[in-house]
């Protein structure tokens, strides 16, 4: 069994200490309130409901599958065909790339938890997750919005897109949301991570970084505070950019006018508009549920569409309505089996 340290929240350095231990568990009194410095997380979510926790394990890893298939052979499909080289692709295979990653931080461990009876995860362990999790969340946020500008290049300066989407632009559009995503992870790892915890039952399948704050028992409200922040500064201003963008889209296909060509500049952006409703809908629906404990299993319903279902759902969303897509795919078929 893992150590677990239960020490002061105040005066630890000035005060006495007196230990003992016992059943593998290390603890410590000081005057004050105690917490525990812990060396583990038990990841319970879905605990209460062991009944359905083999249609769960069946359920996640069929959609686990499909995404780690759907995710790697998009991206090799964009890279194999030459016509696919170009900025929509390059971001849209970035997508993918994100999906899987991120996609592949929580899924593999809620399949062990599912199948364990000791839903245990390592202090370490629970911090590498949540970061890179929050870092490819934060990152897709913004990929989206370089992808929301390129469509916006295309429809609106279509003349001008191969100089303004020149292969220097597109590196920093696609790099860009990374160093935002991973910087603003990195803060909200450390913040958190000088807190201190009265518990290690975390009531999520993963390590989430609401799930972890409402394990504290110091006050955490500067924590909360900065992390409040940077989650807004991401969703909102993210948001903002595919908002004005759309925007200023929408208004150049009114003028157009020509219905087929209407017809034909607004399909381009179909796809995109679904998958930035779906991603952002279930990221506002939930980080801002009341906190309360019905809430919590609304949460992490919410939880496994945009942490398993979306990234499944991204790869069939930007590919059954590309031809450009579809055709790759068909060409790479008709090579593999002539």
């Amino acid at each position: 069994m893992a150590e677990l340290k239960i020490v002061s929240d105040s005066n630890r350095e000035s005060c006495g200490v007196t230990q003992q231990r016992s059943q593998g568990s290390e603890l410590t009194e000081i005057a004050g309130n105690n917490f525990m410095e812990v060396t583990f997380f038990i990841l319970s979510g879905f605990s209460n409901h062991p009944e359905l926790q083999v249609s769960l394990f069946i359920m996640f890893l069929f959609i686990y599958l499909i995404t780690v298939l759907g995710n790697v052979g998009l991206i090799l499909i964009i890279r194999i065909d030459s016509q696919l080289h170009i900025p929509m692709y390059f971001f849209l295979s970035n997508l993918a790339l994100i999906d899987k990653f991120y996609s592949s931080t929580v899924t593999p461990k809620a399949l062990v938890n599912l199948q364990s009876i000791q839903k245990t995860i390592s202090f370490i362990g629970c911090f590498v997750q949540m970061y890179f999790f929050v870092g490819l969340v934060c990152s897709e946020c913004f990929l989206l919005g370089s992808m929301a500008y390129d469509h916006y290049v295309s429809i609106c300066n279509p003349l001008l897109y191969p100089v303004i989407m020149s292969q220097k632009m597109c590196m920093w559009l696609g790099v860009i949301p990374y160093m935002i995503g991973f910087t603003n992870s990195l803060v909200s790892i450390y913040m958190i991570s000088r807190l201190a915890f009265c518990e290690v039952s975390i009531n999520h399948f993963f390590c989430d970084t609401t799930a972890l704050l409402a394990l504290s028992c110091v006050d955490a409200f500067s924590t909360e505070m900065v992390i409040f922040v940077l989650a807004g500064f991401t969703l909102l201003s993210s948001l903002f950019i595919i908002t004005v963008t759309y925007i200023a889209i929408i208004s150049a296909i009114l003028q157009i006018r020509s219905a087929a060509s209407r017809q034909k500049a607004f399909s381009t952006c179909v796809s995109h508009i679904m998958g930035v409703t779906v991603f952002y809908g279930s990221l506002i629906f939930m980080y801002l549920q009341p906190d309360n404990t019905s809430s919590l299993t609304q949460a992490q319903v919410a939880s496994v569409f945009y942490t398993i279902v979306i990234p499944m759902l991204n790869p069939l969303i930007y590919s059954l309505r590309n031809n450009d897509v579809k055709n790759a795919l068909l060409k790479a078929f008709q090579k593999l089996f002539p």
